[in-house]
């Protein structure tokens, strides 16, 4: 079942990479990882969607992931290392 779900999550996320934009494994790992976390809506609407498809290799992008460490408007620590490991893995060649 969590095949299905990360495939799922996967194809959401190739769809939300415009033309012309390539992104390495990790990089993509990284976007259907965070996805899978805080649901396609809000990568759809996010300022990290827009750096990776304006420059996937801005380095501002590791901050973006940072900025979704939050619950009910408090800041978790759990949720800090994951945006951390994501930003990291997006960031590894």
């Amino acid at each position: 079942m969590f095949l299905w779900w990360a495939n799922s999550f996967a194809t959401q996320v190739r769809q939300l990479i415009v033309k012309g934009v390539t992104l390495n494994e990790n990089q993509f790992s990284a976007l259907v990882c965070f996805a899978y976390n805080v649901g396609i809506a809000n990568l759809r609407s996010s300022t990290l969607l827009k750096k990776v498809n304006a420059n996937p290799n801005d380095p501002t992008i590791f901050n973006e992931f940072l900025r979704w460490n939050k619950a009910v408007g408090k800041v978790l620590a759990g949720l800090t290392r994951r945006r951390q490991a994501e930003g990291n893995l997006y960031f590894k060649p």
